[in-house]
């Protein structure tokens, strides 16, 4: 199931991976960041605990999709 609600509003992308999670984290306690290099597989599960974040680099990079909660 995709939709509006499945996004994060804030404007995270071309942000560096940290700020992103921080971010994230800050803005809803209640949910863990997930950085993702671009192109690798996440959980096939979904969790409204988690947002994934995709990077150039994974942990160290610049988040270029718009993240996802799931």
């Amino acid at each position: 199931m995709e939709g509006p609600h499945c996004l994060v509003a804030q404007p995270l992308v071309g942000e560096t991976a940290e700020v992103a999670k921080v971010t994230i984290e800050r803005e809803n306690p209640l949910v863990k960041a997930k950085l993702i290099k671009q192109g690798h597989y996440t959980a096939m599960d979904s969790g409204c605990d988690r947002v994934w974040v995709w990077t150039t680099e994974g942990q160290t990079g610049v988040v270029v999709e718009v993240p996802r909660v799931g």
